[in-house]
Parts: structure tokens; C-alpha cells; sequence
């Protein structure tokens, strides 16, 4: 290719520019500060001559070196020149031609170049490539100006009337969005056509890329312009609502209800469904039921404590402090307990136990709970499922119905703030079922520590965990509880207490809390230690202490009554004026007969207010082998009788009865307080011994006592709720006590001021017990 410029050497000042590019035949003004800078330029103003401008290579170099700053630049002339504020001018310049750095000849006071001009000829003609790439070029400008706004409509009319290849480069290069890097690159091109042809790259790519950036910004501006939308119709219907006296309208509530989903700290799932909840309230009229509901839906998941939590006291000699404070005894209840804190000490991950307390009616079953919860800095919620039959009272109502609320266990977390409260659930063995559903089977996944980290409620619809919470059941009894729910708990029994027990629990708790919540001082009633043993032996027959309670009331309010009307300074209590405050004795308790009987046995029975004893008598008279079982009693009593009866026939020769006898005589066992239902697995051998003494007229020894089964091979079988029945025996003056093999570990477990007085015999066999109860004739005339 022919060439179409020629050069020339020229020695210049050099100014090195920074983030800009200039091409000859264009005009551009930019600043300078720098000391260098300003001496180059004033040179040339005094030698009215041009400049050498060239881009430096990085912009953030204060003092350029020889290597800072590219070789190629452009000659321009100084058109205009203004000092701005801070020693900072302003240049106006427009460039001439290329050149190209031959030496530098000097860098202090500025720089000063020998350089290679470039001069283009203007009468080269255009062959047919140089008109096809003019013209492609020219189209593509076109192009790039109908997507980049700051190009002027003038412009492409301006580029049309160029003449020359090169200066159509050169001015188009200065339209076009280039970085710095971009224009030198321009700028070193020295044939037109090359220039050309990398412009035409150049517009190919910005065409593209505005392309995209147009579409772009057309989305966020149909965006802005639906926002714009919305909010105009919004701001109408507000001021629509506002004219129509209703509230500040729903926007206003779900900006509210929206920051405290925010400020709740709830699950990613919760906050989603809760949000999703909350926009509906835009979608629909604010007194539409619908919304209501919503509102209400909202409020229940806000109130959920879903990452709120007390700190656990994990000081043991406190904790110990607290329980022993509040309850007397109950040591396995207080150990469990302590246990626990010492393991959460250790892994603060454990989850929180489920324990079941079981034992008779005012033992403290329901108080210990809310000492635990004070002993471990909880917060304490109990319900009662006494009588409960429904299902949903479990596990919440679904949101379909109207009314619908959360189950008892939810709204309760709910009620607390925290999700690591002592629960209790009280009266679990008194569970119903009905056509509504079974709660006891709703109640396993709450109280099953592999399933409940995830309870959820029919209400909530959200999965809710529950495994921090320490959940405490009681009952009376084990037998009326679900398989399956009692598989679940950790069962403690509490069984009654005994006299002493009582008296400590007067003396030192009772006495004091119905002083004082009655209004009295200590000092203004006294009630002697052996008025109280009367009040427990005479006045109440309970395992707890409830009843002993109500009666130190009394006590205390007829004492207030003494000391309101007759001034009375101070009020004492002993047992020759207890009747005065509580009036008869209301209980005798079964004393053993002093005298030995044929055919009475004493028994020992175990009831929900504790031990008793229970007598059992046989009488027999002449008749046809007939077994008549009188006394209400159960069909568990009724086959303990008949199994006796089956045994002795078959032994008959053991002790001494004739055969014959059983054709001949019709055999009636009774239990006395015959409107009093009885049953129960552990009066067999009472009912055996009773018979064989009736059969062989021996009688029966009356300070033996004697609780067990019997098999119809004659097996004693054990029993339970032993300490409850020795307590009985105890207090009916019974010397010996007979009980199966079996029971050893459990009399090892029973306090030894309640057997001491007693002598324990156990027996392996019914032959055993005979051989303990049954004194010989001549031993019963001896007596």
C-alpha cells in the first residue's frame, strides 16, 4: 500500500496527560497542576510554539519518568489558556498531527522531545477497499449514534462531508466511547485503513454492549414506572380509606407487621409463610373476616419465642438449696434434677428430660415441679389434662375452622416468652378419648425427644421446637396411661409419706405458710408437736399432706377468731383442745384384733390415700361345696380366692383337712365395708390363710399381717405399693410381717424407723405363710 503521510523532525515541550486521549484535527481542555506541567506549557507560550501532548501509561504516577509515558502522542496547538483556583490552568487545545518520541533531550525544568511528525497527504486517491471500509464505517457510526444518546444528529453529517480516511478516523475515534488504553492503541495506528478497520471492531462491540444496555435500563424503567404505578393507586386508595373514615390502611399495617417479622428471629420457613400472610392483607379489604383471621395467624407466630431462652443455673449447692427449702424428702426426685444440671453443664446441647412423677394425692407431685423451675432459673407453665378428650386441644385447631386457636402446649410457649420452660402437664393418667381424637397419642410427639424438635401445631402449620423444654407429667397411677406415652417418660414414683414425715412437713413448712397467709404472727398461735401426730393419725387418712393442710387452717382461722373477739394475745394448741378446734376424731384406723380369730386374717391393702388394712374373714357351714365371695370385690379378688381354694383342695392332705369337707361345706369369704369396692393382685395368701384356719379351726395369729399372691401351685407371688402397707401395719400395731421373697430389694429401698418396730418374714410358699400366721390349738389355749 502506497504511503500517504510523510515526516519531519521537531524538538517540543512535552506535557504528560492523565485519563484522557486526543486526536489531531480534534479539540479537547483539560487541567494541570503539576510543576513540570506548567513549566512545559509556559515555554511554549513564550516561544509561540505547539506542545507535544502524550497519555501517561498509569494515571496515579505524580512524577513520570521516560518509561511512564507512551512514545506516541499528538502535536497540538495552544488555543486557550485559563488559571483556575488552587494554582491548577485550564488548556484549551486542538491537535495538529501524530508523533512519534525520536529522544528526550531534557527532563527539569520540563520535558523537552526531539520528535518524528507525521504529515498526511490530502491528494492520495481512494482505492475500492479504502471506499468500502469508509463507507462500512460511516454505517456503523450511524448505527452506534442510534444507541449511544450523546452522540448529536449533526455529527454523522459532519463525518460524511470528511474527505480524508485519515481525519475521518481520527475525528470518529473522539465520538466514540473508548477507554485510554483503546485510544492510544487508535492513536499508533498510522495507516487509515488499519485505523478504520479496528474503529469498525470497536463500534461492532459498544453496538452490542449498548444494546444490552438499553434493554437493560427499558426493564428497570417498566420497573420503576409499575412501582411508580402501585404506589400512585396506593397513595389513592389510602386517601380513599382515609375519606371513608377507616384506619391509615393496610400498607401502613403490613410496613409494622412486616419490621417485626424482621425483629423476631424467626425460622426462614416461618418468616416466608408469615410474610406471604401478611402481603394478603393488600390483596383484600381490611374488614373482610379474612383479614382478621390473618392478623390473628400473624400475631400467634410473633408471640412464639422462637430463639428467646433463660440461662440455666448450673450452681448445684444452690439448686440443692432451693429444692430442700421448698420440699421435705423426695430425695429421687431432687437427685434426678441435680443430675441433669451437672450433664447440661457439661453438654450445653442436651435435651431437656421427660419425667413422670407418680404417687397419691398431696405427696407434692405438682409443687416440686414449680421448685424445680425456680432451682434451674426457668420460667414455670403448667396445664391440667384432667378430663381432656379432644384432641386439638393438644395439637391446635386447623385455620379452616372459625375460632380456630393453637393446642394448649403451643399457646402456653407462647404465654411464657421462652422456649426452654419446666412444663407441666398435670393429671396425665385422667386422659379421655372420644370421637375428637385421642390427645394421648397426640401428646407422643410432643413428649418424644427424637420427634419433638419439629411439633407442629395444626394451628401454626410451622414446625416448633420443643427439645429444650423440660417437660414434668404426674399422675396417680401408671395403669391408666397409654403403653406408648409411658414408654416415652422417665417414671419416678412418689410414694406417701409417713408420720414423721408429716409431722417434720408441719412443724417446718405448713404451719408457717397458713400463719402467715392468714395474717398472723408466729408468735400469736402455737400448735404443740403432739396436737399435730393427732391431726395426721386422726384427723386425715391421706399419703400427702393435703388434707393435714386444711386442718392447720381451720385451726389457724378459729385461732383469728379467738384473737379478734376476745383479745387474745396468743392462741396454743395441744391435744386436749384440738376438739375444740376441729371437733371429733373423723378417723379410727384398723386395729388388729387383741384376741386371735378362726377364719380372720389381717391383710394389708394399698388405696390411692395410702396403706390400709384389710381384714378378711371366712366363715363355714354345712352345705354342698359352694365358694360365696361377699365385700364388693373385684374380679382380680374373686380369682385370688378361687385359686386359694383350688390350691387347698389339692393339698388338702397338708394341712390336715379331711376331703370330704369340701362336699360337704359351703365356704363364704368376706371383706368387711362391704360398700367399699375392692381389688386388686395382693390378698391371696390373706384369703388362703383365712381359709385354712377357718377349715382346721386353728386360729389365726392377730399381730400377723400379710400382703401376695398366690398360684394355684401355691407360689407367693410379690407385690407392690409396699411402703404404703407397711406404714398401715405400723400404725395397726402389727408385730410380723409376711411378704414374698421377692420383695427383699424393695423393703431394702423402705426407711428403717418405719419397719423397725416390725419383724419382716418372707416366704417363697403358701405352706410358708400357714407356718408364720397359724398357731397350733394348743398354742392358741396357751394364749
Amino acid at each position: 500500500m502506497i504511503e500517504n503521510y510523510s515526516t519531519e523532525n521537531r524538538r517540543l515541550p512535552l506535557i504528560p496527560i492523565r485519563g484522557i486521549g486526543i486526536f489531531p484535527d480534534t479539540v479537547i481542555h483539560f487541567d494541570i497542576g503539576r510543576e513540570k506541567s506548567i513549566n512545559a506549557l509556559e515555554e511554549a507560550m513564550l516561544e509561540d510554539s505547539d506542545i507535544f501532548l502524550t497519555v501517561q501509561k498509569e494515571a496515579d504516577i505524580d512524577s513520570p519518568k521516560e518509561d511512564d509515558f507512551y512514545e506516541v502522542g499528538v502535536i497540538c496547538k495552544i488555543k486557550q489558556m485559563i488559571k483556575m483556583p488552587g494554582d491548577n490552568i485550564r488548556v484549551l487545545v486542538e491537535g495538529i498531527s501524530r508523533a512519534r518520541i525520536v529522544s528526550i533531550t531534557q527532563e527539569d525544568p520540563f520535558f523537552e522531545v526531539v520528535l518524528n511528525e507525521y504529515i498526511y497527504l490530502n491528494n492520495l486517491p481512494w482505492d475500492d477497499s479504502m471506499e468500502a471500509m469508509v463507507r462500512l464505517t460511516l454505517d456503523n457510526f450511524e448505527e452506534y449514534s442510534l444507541v449511544y444518546p450523546k452522540i448529536a444528529p449533526e455529527a454523522i453529517l459532519t463525518l460524511k462531508e470528511i474527505n480524508n480516511p485519515d481525519k475521518l478516523a481520527d475525528v470518529m475515534s473522539s465520538y466514540i466511547y473508548l477507554r485510554p488504553d483503546q485510544k492510544q492503541s487508535l492513536l499508533e495506528l498510522f495507516d487509515p485503513y488499519s485505523r478504520l478497520e479496528s474503529i469498525n471492531s470497536f463500534l461492532a462491540k459498544e453496538i452490542k454492549v449498548l444494546q444490552i444496555e438499553n434493554e437493560i435500563s427499558e426493564l428497570v424503567k417498566k420497573q420503576v414506572s409499575e412501582f411508580q404505578r402501585d404506589y400512585y393507586l396506593k397513595e389513592q386508595l389510602r386517601a380513599i380509606q382515609k375519606e371513608l373514615g377507616e384506619d391509615e390502611g393496610a400498607e401502613f399495617e403490613v410496613e409494622e407487621y412486616l419490621k417485626k417479622i424482621e425483629e423476631a428471629r424467626m425460622p426462614k420457613e416461618v418468616r416466608e409463610k408469615a410474610e406471604k400472610e401478611i402481603n394478603r392483607l393488600l390483596k383484600i379489604s381490611p374488614s373482610s373476616p379474612d383479614a382478621g383471621v390473618i392478623r390473628t395467624y400473624v400475631d400467634w407466630l410473633l408471640d412464639l419465642p422462637w430463639n428467646k431462652s433463660t440461662k440455666d443455673n448450673t450452681d448445684l449447692k444452690k439448686a440443692r438449696k432451693v429444692l430442700s427449702e421448698d420440699h421435705f424428702g423426695l430425695e429421687e426426685v431432687k437427685e434426678r434434677i441435680l443430675e441433669y444440671l451437672a450433664v447440661k453443664h457439661i453438654n450445653k446441647d442436651m435435651k431437656g428430660p421427660i419425667l413422670c412423677f407418680v404417687g397419691p394425692p398431696g405427696v407434692g407431685k405438682t409443687s416440686i415441679a414449680k421448685s424445680i423451675a425456680r432451682a434451674m432459673n426457668r420460667k414455670y407453665v403448667r396445664i391440667s389434662l384432667g378430663g381432656l378428650r379432644d384432641e386439638a386441644e393438644i395439637r391446635g385447631h386447623r385455620r379452616t375452622y372459625i375460632g380456630a386457636i393453637p393446642g394448649r402446649i403451643i399457646s402456653s410457649i407462647a404465654k411464657v416468652k421462652v422456649n426452654n420452660p419446666v412444663f407441666l402437664l398435670d393429671e396425665i393418667d385422667k386422659l379421655s378419648g372420644d370421637f375428637k381424637g385421642d390427645p394421648a397419642s397426640a401428646l407422643l410427639e410432643a413428649l418424644d425427644p427424637e420427634q419433638n424438635s419439629t411439633f407442629t401445631d395444626h394451628y401454626i402449620e410451622a414446625p416448633f421446637n420443643l427439645e429444650h423444654v423440660m417437660f414434668i407429667t404426674t399422675a396417680n397411677s401408671t395403669a391408666t396411661i397409654p403403653g406408648p406415652l409411658l414408654d416415652r417418660m422417665e417414671v419416678i414414683e412418689i410414694s406417701g409419706y409417713t408420720d414423721v414425715e408429716k409431722n417434720h412437713i408441719a412443724e417446718k413448712y405448713l404451719v408457717k405458710k397458713q400463719v402467715a397467709e392468714h395474717g398472723l404472727k408466729d408468735r400469736q398461735i402455737k400448735i404443740s408437736a403432739n396436737a399435730i401426730n393427732e391431726i395426721i393419725e386422726r384427723y386425715t387418712r391421706e399419703s400427702g399432706v393435703r388434707n393435714l393442710e386444711r386442718n392447720i387452717g381451720k385451726i389457724v382461722r378459729k385461732a383469728a377468731v379467738q384473737i379478734a373477739e376476745k383479745k387474745k394475745k396468743t392462741v396454743s394448741v395441744n391435744n386436749a383442745n384440738l376438739k375444740n378446734f376441729l371437733g371429733i376424731p373423723k378417723y379410727d384406723y384398723d386395729i388388729a384384733y387383741k384376741e386371735d380369730q378362726v377364719g380372720v386374717v389381717t391383710g394389708l391393702a394399698w388405696t390411692q390415700v395410702g396403706g390400709e388394712t384389710l381384714f378378711v374373714e371366712v366363715n363355714t357351714m354345712k352345705g354342698d361345696g359352694k365358694l360365696q365371695l361377699t365385700g364388693q370385690l373385684g374380679d382380680v379378688m374373686k380369682e385370688s380366692a378361687m385359686a386359694a381354694l383350688s390350691f387347698i383342695k389339692s393339698n388338702a392332705d397338708k394341712f390336715g383337712i379331711d376331703y370330704t369337707v369340701f362336699k360337704e361345706t359351703d365356704i363364704h369369704v368376706h371383706v368387711p365395708e362391704g360398700a367399699i369396692p375392692k381389688d386388686g393382685p395382693s390378698a391371696g395368701i390373706t384369703m388362703a390363710t383365712a381359709i385354712i384356719s377357718a377349715l382346721t379351726k386353728k386360729p389365726v395369729r392377730s399381730d400377723v399381717a400379710m400382703t401376695g399372691e398366690i398360684t394355684i401351685t401355691g407360689r407367693v407371688l410379690p407385690i407392690g405399693g409396699l411402703k404404703e402397707k407397711l406404714l398401715a401395719a405400723k400404725r395397726a400395731g402389727i408385730k410380723k410381717v409376711v411378704l414374698c421373697s421377692k420383695n427383699k430389694s424393695d423393703v431394702s429401698k423402705i426407711d428403717h424407723k418405719i419397719i423397725r418396730s416390725m419383724e419382716i418374714v418372707f416366704a417363697d410358699r403358701i405352706e410358708d405363710v400357714v407356718r408364720e400366721a397359724l398357731r397350733s390349738n394348743e398354742e392358741a389355749i396357751k394364749n
